[in-house]
């Protein structure tokens, strides 16, 4: 048994008044009035309503559609005990949708169970929303009901906890090195500001470098700042190897993340970071059906306009999604275009035309295609270097905390650096036989486009 919102006396917008404190965030009205009440009883449940949830750090604003009338219900708390006792109110029928922000997938787990379907949004491919004149907390909340019961609300995609995991890592990792970046350029200030030279070494915090700033004839407040961004500098340093240990533990673990490691170019954070943003499950890649629906979904298509009879054009590109993948791509092409290979003749074709900055990110743009072929084939890169694939691993064993080998090995004819030109001159080869295609191709192209010749 249950009862209707719109069976109590008075007006209809006076329910959501009803005992309600502005400084309160919780429920302080039950959604359905308890028997005894003045309010007529009805024998079924009602059924198809579409509730849409405007998700704060503290509550959540509550409206429901139901037959094409929209009304409001009183904030509900966003906390666990709150949200429970509204999930428990709601019928096995009814739809709910709320905005993907921070908290909004712990609530969804908690309504989940107790309704028909949860949908989760983002909000920023709702121009409804986006770009409406009136937005107010209690008006979104009203959109997102309209536009789920009108069907017009599509499922975002929801990570699982090894992904989400792998997300926090990375997010916190990037804002570890951020901050030990700004520890260091308050260090350069200091010897700027005091006229002092560049320190002689490569890396002036390492044991040279600090040997050469402690002789460094300074005020006491501006040594007083050294000494302080180099205990945060240290302190910032063990929590980044802590994080990059479980992140090459995790890299090691997964059969995608070694197959993204043959390619040139790409270490251990490149692959975890594309990873944890497309997901870390076996077959979570299969979600996008071509390398275009990749490509934008990390925002590395250009943006296209076009209107009328005018023909449509391409401007920069579109930035959608992380933008740390699109930095890790662009870092990992960097380094990529330094080897011989296909990744590098196609760089230098693209710059002979457009220049460094567009080939660059063309360059990172061809790499997340690849990266979709590898996996979706379940094949590594064929043209692999393995002498710096096994340096790379090496490297990645060690982080994640395996013991260093002892010297004296098995005998190897050819050392390292041969090995690394003899490699070197394969991936020549493989280059040429890239340019030669392209050539090919681009003759055959130019000869069909061509007039017949009489």
């Amino acid at each position: 048994m249950s009862f209707e919102l719109d069976s109590f006396h008075g007006r209809p917008c006076d329910f959501t008044r009803v005992c309600f404190e502005h400084e309160s965030v919780s429920v302080v009205c039950p959604l359905f009035r308890p028997t005894g009440t003045r309010c007529r009883r009805r024998e079924t449940r009602m059924e198809g309503r579409n509730i849409g949830l405007d998700v704060h750090r503290d509550f959540c604003e509550v409206a429901v559609c139901q037959a094409g009338k929209v009304a409001h219900w009183p904030r509900v708390s966003a906390r666990p005990g709150p949200v429970k006792e509204f999930a428990e109110q709601l019928g096995p029928d009814d739809r709910v949708a709320l905005e993907a922000t921070g908290n909004a997938l712990a609530i969804a787990r908690i309504i989940r169970p107790h309704v028909k379907e949860v949908v989760i949004v983002n909000t920023r491919q709702l121009h409804a929303i986006a770009a409406s004149k009136q937005k107010t907390d209690r008006h979104d909340p009203r959109t997102l009901a309209q536009l789920l019961a009108a069907g017009m609300l599509e499922h975002s995609w929801l990570p699982d906890d090894g992904t989400r995991a792998a997300r926090r890592r990375v997010g916190r990792r990037a804002n570890l090195v951020v901050a030990r970046a700004k520890c260091k350029n308050e260090v350069l200030a200091v010897l700027h500001r005091n006229l002092k030279h560049r320190p002689p070494m490569t890396d002036a915090f390492g044991v040279a470098g600090r040997e050469w700033l402690a002789g460094q004839l300074l005020p006491a407040d501006e040594r007083d700042t050294i000494d302080a961004a180099l205990r945060q500098i240290d302190f910032l340093t063990e929590e980044i190897t802590t994080i990059e240990r479980d992140l090459a533990q995790f890299v090691l673990a997964s059969p995608d993340a070694r197959r993204l490691l043959t390619v040139p170019g790409v270490g251990m954070i490149t692959a975890a970071v594309f990873l944890a943003q497309i997901g870390t499950a076996p077959g979570d890649i299969n979600r996008f059906t071509s390398p275009r629906r990749l490509v934008g979904y990390l925002g590395l298509d250009p943006r296209v306009r076009q209107s009328g009879n005018s023909p449509g054009y391409t401007g920069n590109i579109s930035k959608e999604g992380a933008a740390a993948v699109r930095h890790v791509l662009v870092e990992s092409a960097l380094t990529a275009i330094r080897s011989p290979g296909p990744l590098r003749a196609f760089y230098q074709r693209i710059r002979a035309r457009r220049g460094h900055p567009i080939a660059i990110v063309a360059t990172a743009r061809k790499m997340a295609k690849l990266f979709w072929h590898l996996l979706v084939r379940e094949q590594d890169y064929a043209y692999a270097l393995p002498t710096p694939l096994a340096k790379k691993t090496r490297t990645i064993e060690l982080k994640a905390g395996h013991p260093s080998r002892r010297p004296g090995g098995p005998h190897v004819p050819v050392n390292r650096e041969q090995r690394r030109a003899i490699e070197r001159q394969i991936a020549q080869q493989a280059q040429a036989a890239y340019e030669r295609t392209i050539a090919d191709w681009q003759r055959a192209g130019t000869t069909r486009g061509a007039p017949a010749q009489t």
